[in-house]
């Protein structure tokens, strides 16, 4: 029980929510809730992220470009437009992000032998042991910020988030002006 009152304590978001309730009774504040918790956890676990990969040498994003040239298989090649789709990248970002990760000797731009005006990107030695490394210690990174979970719970929350995240990448989401009675997304003011 003291450990309950501790957690709700430290919860500002609950604080947030308590406070709304206060002020506005009988507004159903559950999703915002849950919203404002999943965004909350979102940051908490990029930070813990970026300093655990910043340990390893990885910069903000390297991970997913080296991630999807190694789950390309051997000979871990892709060319930029396909790596761009695979790390969630415009290909702008991913021009730059590859000009780095060759600086660093991560990955080598080659031509593409079946179209004279195009190129690979393929992972170096250097680049598959250090994704491998990172791959193997951030596995146990997840099981440490997961560690409050039990594995059912695990599970039902990578559901549940599948479930919530599904619709969202397929851009099924609300138009602003929906969400307001009024059709308009700011109140009138008044004139003075």
């Amino acid at each position: 029980m003291a450990r309950e009152r501790q957690a709700t304590a430290d919860d500002h978001i609950e604080e947030t929510i308590t406070a709304w309730r206060r002020e506005r009774p009988g507004l159903d504040l559950a999703g915002m809730a849950v919203v404002a918790r999943l965004l909350r956890v979102s940051h908490r676990l990029e930070e813990v992220q970026d300093e655990f990969f910043s340990a390893l040498g990885l910069k903000p994003g390297w991970l997913d470009v080296l991630g999807a040239l190694r789950r390309a298989g051997d000979p871990f090649r892709l060319t930029p437009t396909r790596l761009s789709e695979e790390a969630l990248i415009s290909t702008a970002g991913m021009t730059n992000r590859l000009d780095r990760l060759e600086q660093a000797g991560l990955v080598q731009r080659l031509r593409d032998p079946d179209d004279r005006r195009g190129i690979l990107v393929e992972l170096t030695p250097d680049g598959r042991e250090l994704v491998d490394a990172a791959i193997d210690a951030h596995r146990g990174l997840s099981k440490r910020l997961l560690g409050s979970l039990e594995g059912a719970e695990r599970e039902e929350l990578d559901r549940l988030l599948r479930k919530l995240l599904l619709p969202l990448d397929r851009g099924e989401v609300p138009q602003p002006a929906s969400l307001f009675p009024t059709g308009r997304i700011a109140p009138r003011r008044r004139r003075t």
